[in-house]
């Protein structure tokens, strides 16, 4: 900029140094003289390549995940993400007056579990009604329901197949743990708080309005929805059922965390255990 402006005084007939002009528009001298030396580094394709497929098939992945599963150092691909221009520009976070609350941390599995539900588009079935029951502590995606009502037996099922799970059987517990969830009417319904006392869990309630505070299960929707019900066009609900219970095998099984050390949930527990 500096020069161009120095060329177009002289063409007019003034000349001005270029000190002068760098003292007139606060620009240091070395930001005029500099030169690159060194010409733009260059990515191996034998690195590109197989990052290149493994985002195409898997747009929302971060490096983290994709070095998880290539098995490449995180380094490594960070770098061939910014060089390529395949890195995603992050949301902006805005600010919202939030409730003070202390954080919960599970330190063992089945402390503490947390339930919500979510909706998913099916197609010619219409609005279907998901429920997920997550470990979180080892992040395991433990039961799932899909449905057409959303009724508090949908959220039953996901968390009898969760017990199903964990326990090989259905039965009460034999140490009580909290299960955690927000205050809507299917999980403060009758039958719901009756069936959760029946197999010896404690209900836990987030504050109203909070839902940060249940944080694990909202990101793990999130997740799902980006990762595989937006990438989907779900024709009915059994197609839905069997994509959605596909992924939850991969997210289980292969999918690495970073929280966990970028180990998968399946393996975190296998650890824990």
């Amino acid at each position: 900029m500096i020069e161009a402006i120095r060329h177009g005084l002289q063409d007019g007939g003034f000349k001005v140094s270029v000190s002068q002009l760098c003292r007139w528009f606060a620009v240091p001298r070395r930001t005029v003289y500099y030169r690159p030396t060194k010409a733009a580094p260059k990515v191996k394709p034998e690195l590109a390549t197989p990052i290149k497929e493994m985002i195409e098939q898997e747009p929302s992945f971060g490096y983290r995940a994709v070095a998880g599963l290539l098995s490449m150092n995180k380094n490594t691909v960070q770098r061939v993400f910014q060089l390529m221009g395949w890195q995603v520009r992050k949301r902006a976070i805005g600010r919202r007056p939030r409730i003070e609350a202390l954080p919960s941390v599970a330190i063992s599995p089945d402390e503490p579990w947390a339930t919500d539900l979510c909706r998913i588009w099916s197609g010619r079935d219409g609005w279907l009604t998901l429920a997920l029951v997550i470990d979180c502590c080892t992040r395991q995606l433990l039961g799932w329901h899909l449905s057409r009502s959303g009724k508090a037996s949908t959220a039953v099922a996901a968390l009898e197949q969760a017990l199903i799970t964990r326990y090989g059987t259905l039965g009460r517990v034999r140490k009580p743990f909290l299960l955690r969830s927000d205050n809507g009417l299917v999980f403060t319904s009758r039958s719901y708080t009756a069936m959760v006392r029946g197999y010896g869990l404690k209900q836990e309630f987030i504050t109203p309005h909070c839902p940060q505070q249940n944080g694990m299960v909202e990101r793990v929707i999130r997740t799902l929805k980006e990762q595989c019900a937006h990438r989907h066009r779900f024709e009915s609900q059994q197609h839905a059922s069997r994509v959605i219970g596909d992924w939850i095998q991969f997210y289980n099984h292969r999918r690495p965390h970073q929280a966990l050390g970028m180990k998968t949930p399946a393996e975190a527990y296998a650890l824990a255990a």
